[in-house]
């Protein structure tokens, strides 16, 4: 399958000029990582991504949950009111979302550490 990671990067670039974020705040508010963001919004790494952080980062951006997924498949982004087509489990989400916190602060402490060495 086709993936057109461009068309990603230029999503996310025009709409972080839109809402005047830098690469930091998009990682902040979808709780992934700043080089997560600068891959994709700089088209650096084009690589398999897991399906929810295009969603949270989608999600962050103010889009529909897979405008991005949409997007990286070269369909037509759906209507932010539109139901998504597969169900987001809470439950796992929270996990996620507490898993890349955790990733966050083992990579700030290990920032510290090698600062003190």
């Amino acid at each position: 399958m086709q993936q057109d990671w461009a068309a990603v990067a230029a999503a996310i670039d025009t709409r972080l000029a839109e809402l005047n974020w830098r690469q930091r705040e998009l990682a902040q508010r979808a709780q992934v990582s700043v080089a997560i963001v600068r891959e994709l919004h700089r088209n650096t790494t084009q690589r398999r991504r897991n399906a929810r952080t295009l969603e949270a980062l989608s999600v962050a951006l103010g889009w529909h949950p897979e405008h991005l997924d949409a997007l990286l498949r070269g369909d037509p982004p759906p209507d932010r009111d539109q139901p998504a087509t597969s169900p987001v489990d809470p439950v796992l989400a929270k996990l996620t979302s507490i898993d890349r916190r955790l990733a966050a602060i083992e990579r700030r402490l290990d920032e510290l550490a090698s600062r003190d060495d």
